[in-house]
């Protein structure tokens, strides 16, 4: 009896799925070095299915026991990689507004919401001065994945966040100018922290290292990081990998509203 091949609907849905699931892995690691691993572990692998065609028993074997831990290979290698697909699922697909458990528990029924009107505007102002004067400076704002981890790498502030205090911050003869300032809601939690560089290898060659600061930061968390450059004073906002450069003081002010007003 002839058979048949029987295509139903849930299988075109199944490689469209695959389809947008190895577009936005090649999209995460195109230009870092995650690539070129992918593409040795391609290449081995083709290598391995050539040998076992030839029937090569000792090199076949070996590579089979290489890919036989290859899952674990894979998440030690790529573990930076997985946590920021990760991140970048439930930023860019608002996993959150689903599956919220403080407000299924009401963890948060008796927290009172921030105007972050203020707190833009003290922003705005205090990167616009120094811009103005080119004093560099590097601000990551918390959105809602927690940033303890980076600001315990500096030294505790814990104070109401005004433009006078991040003017003194990054004042270029102040011991805490050189590193980030981490902001949640309206406090300056902690100055001097250390950001996650980025390894992307296509950026700018013009980028200094608190762009490429704010770019890693931004594929590692949600946060909303602001960059003042020293060479020229321009400010630039980063977010999920994207950075808007050279903005304007009210392209500034419209941008971080945009940012601030996107979950």
């Amino acid at each position: 009896m002839p058979l048949f091949i029987t295509i139903r609907l849930l299988d075109f849905i199944d490689i469209l799925l695959v389809a947008i699931l190895l577009y936005k892995l090649f999209k995460l690691i195109r230009g870092t070095i995650a690539f070129n691993i992918s593409m040795g572990i391609f290449t081995v692998y083709l290598v391995w299915l050539l040998v076992k065609a030839l029937k090569m028993e000792l090199i076949s074997t070996i590579l089979g026991q290489l890919f036989g831990v290859g899952v674990i290979a894979l998440i030690i290698v790529f573990q930076q990689e997985i946590r920021r697909f990760l991140i970048m699922l439930g930023s860019q697909y608002k996993l959150h507004r689903w599956i919220n458990f403080d407000k299924i528990f009401n963890f948060d029924a008796q927290e009172e919401d921030v105007n972050n009107d203020p707190v833009i505007d003290i922003i705005c102002s205090a990167c616009t001065e120094m811009g103005a004067t080119r004093t560099g400076a590097l601000i990551a704002i918390q959105r809602k994945a927690d940033l303890s981890d980076y600001s315990e790498t500096g030294e505790d502030i814990h104070a109401i966040i005004s433009k006078e205090l991040l003017k003194t911050i990054f004042f270029k003869n102040s011991p805490l100018h050189d590193g980030a300032v981490i902001v949640d809601k309206n406090i300056i939690v902690s100055a001097r922290c250390i950001l996650p560089v980025t390894d992307q290898r296509t950026l700018s060659p013009d980028l200094g290292l608190r762009h490429r600061a704010a770019i890693g930061m931004s594929e590692m968390t949600d946060a909303i990081i602001i960059v003042v450059s020293e060479e020229n004073g321009t400010i630039s906002i980063v977010r999920d990998g994207h950075i808007y450069r050279r903005l304007n003081a009210d392209e500034f002010k419209k941008q971080l509203q945009k940012q601030f007003q996107a979950e």
